[in-house]
């Protein structure tokens, strides 16, 4: 037989070490939100495995329904980190509701009829359910694969919640004996030490996904404009080789539009590359608006940029380039000044068999286009039309 204090007294310190190192990344990055739920289930499973340690020392009611009801909650939290993670809402009723639920049925078997077993099972159900809340964001799909980091918590979880129900299960059949408040049999003890060394595994599974986001973001700043957050030109010719590629081998159509902001030298000259910047960023927002889901903006630089629309036809292209037309027509109004109005020139070309797999060929003409309704009186689009005398149709 394993004391129930000794077990416990490995929870605190098993707890108390992970406290301090997420408090430690809480504090060193503050913006890493994940970091203080994390810190807080470590806190309140600290504080739970502590009041346990009184178990025989005072009313059992105290040490069972407080030391679990910490516990559960510290699983919520650790869940509710990964839900901040991934930017996933956070389940609070829920949390409070199983929780509530528990410490009642604890309550009851422990008062009405003292059943040590049911006891067991009552906490293994909260504790599953905790656990569970992340499942879904862990196995999640909807961005891809989910990242290593994610896969193995979500393995780990599913290994807790197993340990869990089998642990339910031996209390239940009286497997390897009687269970009480002072000491647990051979079989129990043995599972709690899984559940120990669960838990410091799901926090190596935790440190994993901050590193993988740490890696996205540090990808995503590589291929994004640090001005409007646009793509940038590396972006641009990743994209356009998978499209044109794609192109090549299905012949989907594909599109390209080029834009340029008319007259932005004048506006940087009158009102400061500040006022500039802001212009910039507001025009990024407005054509990102009217864009679809899997189309891509990219600053090219300066007043520059190019959207890639991939499966798109002529005439649903010439619609892309008017709504963008449309975007681009605004007022720019500094303070104390007179507003200024703001247009955008745009030049469309279409991606067909002889280009392949050239994206740079695509982009020249495109950029030919733009020439061409810039030449054409500004404020509006041209097409590129090879094979043709005059290769440009200029559409305001």
């Amino acid at each position: 037989m394993l004391s129930v204090s000794t077990l416990f007294l490995v929870f605190v310190i098993n707890f108390l070490s992970l406290g301090l190192v997420w408090f430690y990344v809480m504090r060193s990055y503050p913006r890493f939100g994940a970091a203080r739920f994390w810190a807080a289930a470590a806190a309140f499973a600290t504080v739970g495995a502590a009041t346990s340690l009184f178990r025989g020392y005072s009313h059992p009611l105290l040490p069972i329904l407080v030391g679990s009801a910490l516990f559960i909650f510290a699983g919520f939290f650790a869940s509710f980190g990964i839900q901040r993670l991934f930017e996933r809402p956070l389940m609070w009723r829920t949390a409070f509701a199983v929780t509530g639920a528990a410490v009642i049925g604890l309550a009851v078997f422990s008062v009405w009829q003292d059943n040590m077993p049911v006891r067991i099972l009552i906490y293994s159900v909260a504790q599953s359910i905790a656990v569970a809340v992340s499942l879904p964001t862990l196995f999640s799909r909807s961005e891809g694969a989910p990242p290593p980091g994610a896969r193995l918590t979500g393995y780990i979880a599913l290994l807790c919640i197993g340990t869990y129900w089998f642990r339910s299960a031996v209390a239940l059949l009286k497997v390897g004996g009687e269970v009480n408040l002072i000491e647990f049999n051979a079989v129990q003890a043995s599972l709690l030490v899984l559940l120990v060394f669960s838990t410091m595994a799901l926090n190596f599974g935790f440190l994993l996904m901050a590193i993988d986001r740490l890696r996205a973001e540090v990808a995503n700043l590589a291929l994004s404009d640090d001005l409007t957050g646009a793509g940038n030109r590396r972006q641009l010719q990743k994209r356009l080789d998978e499209e044109c590629a794609r192109s090549n081998r299905t012949q989907e159509p594909l599109a390209l539009l080029m834009i340029d902001i008319d007259n932005f030298k004048t506006l940087n000259d009158t009102q400061g590359h500040a006022a500039g910047d802001e212009c910039l960023r507001m025009l990024t927002r407005a054509i990102q608006s009217r864009l679809r889901s899997g189309d891509l903006l990219v600053r090219m630089g300066g007043d520059e940029f190019c959207v890639v629309l991939p499966s798109t036809t002529l005439r649903e292209g010439s619609i892309m380039a008017r709504r963008v037309l449309d975007a681009c027509r605004m007022e720019w109004t500094a303070k104390n000044c007179t507003p200024i109005p703001i247009s955008a020139s745009v030049g469309f070309a279409q991606w067909r068999s002889e280009l392949g797999q050239q994206p740079d060929l695509l982009i020249a003409e495109a950029d030919r286009a733009l020439y061409a309704a810039k030449r054409s009186g500004k404020d509006r689009f041209a097409i590129h039309e090879p094979g043709e005398s005059e290769p440009l149709r200029k559409t305001a």
